[in-house]
């Protein structure tokens, strides 16, 4: 082999060489591309995931600072309030102490955030309905207190023997009740003392033998409060006189008292209601204008 085919292999083998050379680059180059692009994407990702880390925290925050705003004298909300500020607390302490942040966690954080403003949200109205009703009740016995002002001023002004003599006839007429039964049914039409199995309520009682009571067609209301005070009715029009004042009713039957023993049941259909709450509820007949009778039941 002479010296040209020498020099000729050399140069071949060198421009093979920097082929080698130039292709790696290229291949060092490009995957040093792709890195720095993913890289920046790992790094926007991140940084969106903290931002909305940072949000939730934010809402939570502000969650707190509403549940500690609720303000109810209702012993039962207040329990209820205290259990969802504890988990929204919790909530915040766990978001807090978590470093680092994933799509799966932000969605699960977004969820239990958007459960807790529902909750918020409920208590709000609850709130406010119970705080409306405490303003009728405050109206209502405002003006029952101006009534009887009124009745005791009237009074004050007939003799002592008049006075003894109307309370004794009015007293007389009155209707009078007697074996007042206040119990739950279940759908069978049994008496259940558990509220989630209540399907109706079913109160019964006799009215007595009354010779000096009006005879004929009456009407027999029954107000049912529940545990936390509030009236249980179907509809705010459900309204009957009672001393000269329009009171909410949750049922009502029309009988014929003729001066004998009657036996009446009047029903309350919690059919299509929410479930009945547990605890004691009071139960109120009133009749020609009186309340003739109280009693209580408890339900589990």
């Amino acid at each position: 082999m002479n010296e040209l085919d020498v020099q000729n292999k050399l140069k071949a083998r060198d421009k093979r060489n920097n082929i080698i050379v130039i292709a790696l680059s290229v291949i060092l180059v490009a995957l040093a591309v792709l890195y720095f692009m993913q890289n920046r994407e790992h790094r926007l990702i991140v940084s969106e995931l903290n931002a909305e880390k940072d949000s939730i925290q934010s809402e939570l925050g502000g969650l707190v600072v509403r549940y500690d705003s609720l303000q109810t004298e209702n012993d039962t909300i207040n329990e209820q309030i205290l259990v969802a500020q504890t988990k929204v607390k919790d909530l915040l302490l766990e978001i807090e102490q978590t470093k680092k942040v994933s799509l799966e966690k932000i969605n699960s954080y977004q969820k239990q955030v958007t459960t807790l403003r529902g909750i918020m949200r409920d208590f709000v109205v609850q709130i406010d309905s119970l705080n409306r009703r405490n303003q009728e009740l405050l109206a209502e016995n405002l003006e029952v207190k101006e009534q009887y002002k009124q009745i005791a001023t009237e009074k004050e002004q007939l003799s002592v023997e008049k006075k003894r003599l109307e309370r004794n006839l009015e007293r007389a007429s009155v209707l009078q009740v007697r074996d007042f039964v206040v119990e739950a049914l279940n759908r069978r039409d049994k008496e259940t003392r558990f509220a989630d199995r209540a399907e109706r309520i079913r109160v019964y009682f006799i009215l007595s033998e009354n010779v000096s009571a009006k005879r004929g067609s009456k009407d027999i209301y029954v107000r049912i409060m529940r545990p936390d005070q509030l009236l249980m009715s179907k509809s705010a029009d459900n309204l009957f006189r009672f001393e000269d004042l329009k009171v909410q009713y949750s049922a009502m039957r029309e009988v014929v008292y003729e001066g004998h023993d009657l036996p009446v049941a009047i029903f309350w259909d919690n059919s299509n209601e929410p479930e009945l709450m547990t605890g004691e509820y009071t139960v109120d007949l009133f009749a020609d204008g009186y309340n003739i009778a109280t009693t209580t039941f408890e339900l589990r």
